[in-house]
């Protein structure tokens, strides 16, 4: 892309609100991080797009020169069950901030993503709520379809509002169906006939949990074309990251690596552990001793455990940076496994050494 190669399978950290949190743009690009995450929601509320196109948009905002994908705000929007209100034309609800009302529809999302100066865009939708029946998982697919169309009509040059930022972004299509391979295809048909530049697989990681997320993802990315990238929305655990690109996925974000860094949970070779405890006071080992990122060049388990236990900010900085690294080196790992024929082995042995624990 103009800012940038994205090499895949790819890791997005999430930097919701203009900020991965807990970490300088250097230090996020230093983790090996391509491109980052932004929210189409929470930056329309503040500081608003209007504002970040004044001020010279997002990249120059957060000082982050590399790739940027904007979420929607689909997903934010449709959580706010008691905020909003869903119709054909769109999404109107109330700020979680200030209770101020919005209409967010797909015209106006790719309006807000384009003032953003957004390098990846994604299409307007309605995520499907995890155990929703047959008919409204089809009726609320079926509307997502008809979203997807004003998305790409909205963000297309001609005649749309994209001007000479579609010759330069991407948009991405996402797929919808729930639990169901009919609607799933049905989803993906629709999309490649409106055509977009990637495709995502939308509505998992909603509390299926990972076998049924699994059992989508055995099919689904098939349903999609082979030759643009396919992105798995909000997902997920390292076990998750490498189970679904053996299922054929290309990219992912997720706000675990960075919460659970502010939280005390560190992600390591060997498993996750949860540097809170007390057996880590004393223990002089690195937080891993199969990472090579700075925080395990210099930091004890104990000194950790000690910013941690004492809420110092400290502690969820260099908590998250390593995070960050063990995701960034996860997904190198197997990007050289896919290149070496060897994915299969690959996989056979992290899940042995990571799910010990």
């Amino acid at each position: 892309m103009p800012r940038g190669t994205i090499a895949t399978p790819a890791f997005m950290p999430v930097g919701t609100a203009a900020t991965v949190k807990a970490m300088r743009p250097a230090e996020v690009r230093a983790t090996g991080a391509d491109i980052i995450l932004g929210n189409t929601y929470h930056l329309m509320l503040r500081p608003t797009a209007e504002k970040l196109n004044r001020l010279g948009g997002l990249h120059k905002f957060m000082g982050w020169d590399h790739p940027i994908l904007t979420d929607s705000g689909g997903y934010q929007v449709m959580s706010l069950s008691d905020l909003r209100k869903i119709t054909e034309e769109g999404v109107a609800f109330k700020s979680h901030l200030d209770g101020s009302k919005h209409m967010l529809s797909p015209e106006r999302s790719m309006e807000i993503q384009r003032l953003i100066d957004s390098d990846i865009v994604m299409a307007f939708d309605e995520c499907t709520p995890n155990g929703a029946d047959y008919d409204t998982a089809a009726r609320s697919m079926a509307m997502s379809m008809r979203w997807a169309k004003r998305s790409r009509d909205a963000f297309d040059v001609s005649g749309g509002i994209g001007g000479d930022h579609a010759d330069r972004a991407a948009l991405f299509g996402i797929q919808q169906g729930a639990l169901n391979e009919t609607l799933r295809g049905e989803s993906a048909e629709a999309l490649i006939d409106i055509g977009f530049d990637g495709y995502a697989v939308g509505g998992l990681a909603v509390g299926e949990g990972q076998e049924a997320m699994f059992g989508v993802l055995d099919y689904a990315p098939a349903q999609l074309p082979e030759d643009k990238p396919r992105y798995l929305m909000g997902v997920g655990k390292p076990d998750d990251l490498v189970g679904a690109v053996e299922r054929g996925i290309d990219m992912f974000d997720c706000v675990l690596p960075t919460r659970s860094g502010r939280n005390g949970q560190a992600f390591t070779w060997n498993g996750a552990i949860n540097i809170r405890n007390a057996k880590f006071s004393e223990d002089q080992a690195p937080i891993d001793e199969k990472c090579d990122c700075p925080i395990c060049h210099q930091w004890s388990r104990a000194y950790i455990h000690h910013l941690i236990r004492s809420g110092e900010i400290l502690g969820a900085m260099l908590m998250t940076q390593h995070n960050l690294h063990f995701y960034q080196a996860l997904m190198a790992a197997m990007r050289r496994a896919i290149a070496q024929q060897k994915f299969s082995d690959f996989a056979s042995e992290f899940r042995r050494n990571y799910l010990k624990s």
